[in-house]
């Protein structure tokens, strides 16, 4: 039998650092109960050890987070009681964070470190200078949901199938803004390039480690949409030109910007 009287006598903050979170693809909203499957009762029983009572906080990408408390459990399966909504899901900025793939070590960084930053989706882009084998899907799909558990994000971002980077420039649509990490764009202030953009949806592109050859170089600025960004004097990595894109992005564009 489920005792909720110590939880209801707590009053949780806004945002809860201590308490566990997991990914669950049910439905929370307006659901009393929810039954985890045999990989998430693994998870929650024999990794993170709980049993009766304990509580969890749990989120969809759909319904805001909600604190659940294990009614029942086994070694193959756990029924958790959904006790109530802790945060509700916030609205998302469409900043769609287009990479070409890396080696697998700096992959994960970069997944998760676009989930951190606010990314709405993945979309892997192959250029000319791609070094990779083959993407494994099941790999970054972990990555993702482990980021938004691991970070409090309460939307989990799309992974885009691979796709060519002139088809993706053939396929653009002008109402997004294409922000092109440019490092020939050396003069130029970023801050001042994004202001000059209105707000929508946004592309950042971030080059491979070989950077894009001149041929895809003039594609790209032929975009009407198209705002290129310096991120600096120094050449940065793929991975770091990510994270540093994504920050003045957000800054200027997107949920970091003062209401």
């Amino acid at each position: 039998m489920a005792v909720f009287g110590a939880i209801r006598s707590e009053s949780l903050p806004d945002y809860d650092f201590r308490t566990k979170r997991l990914f669950v693809e049910d439905r929370l909203a307006d659901a009393p109960s929810i039954t985890l499957n045999r990989d998430a009762s693994h998870y929650v029983i024999t990794v993170l050890r709980m049993g009766q009572g304990d509580v969890i906080l749990l989120f969809n990408g759909r319904d805001g987070e909600w604190l659940g408390q294990i009614d029942k459990a086994d070694r193959k399966s756990a029924t958790l009681n959904l006790v109530k909504q802790t945060r509700p899901q916030p609205e998302q900025p469409d900043i769609e964070y287009l990479f070409a793939p890396i080696k697998s070590a700096r992959l994960d960084y970069l997944v998760q470190k676009a989930v951190e930053m606010g990314a709405s989706r993945l979309v892997p882009v192959i250029t000319k200078h791609t070094q990779f084998s083959r993407l494994n899907e099941e790999r970054m799909k972990a990555n993702i949901i482990e980021a938004a558990e691991q970070c409090g994000v309460l939307h989990v971002p799309e992974l885009a199938p691979e796709i060519k980077l002139d088809a993706l420039l053939a396929q653009w649509d002008a109402a997004r803004t294409l922000v092109f990490c440019d490092e020939r764009a050396e003069g130029e202030d970023p801050l001042a390039a994004l202001q000059a953009t209105k707000r929508g949806p946004v592309g950042v592109l971030i080059g491979p480690e070989g950077g894009f050859s001149s041929d895809e170089r003039d594609q790209i600025i032929k975009i009407p949409s198209v705002t290129r960004l310096s991120l600096g004097p120094r050449i940065l990595r793929a991975d770091t030109a990510g994270v540093a894109a994504f920050a003045l992005v957000q800054a200027v564009l997107g949920d970091w910007r003062m209401k």
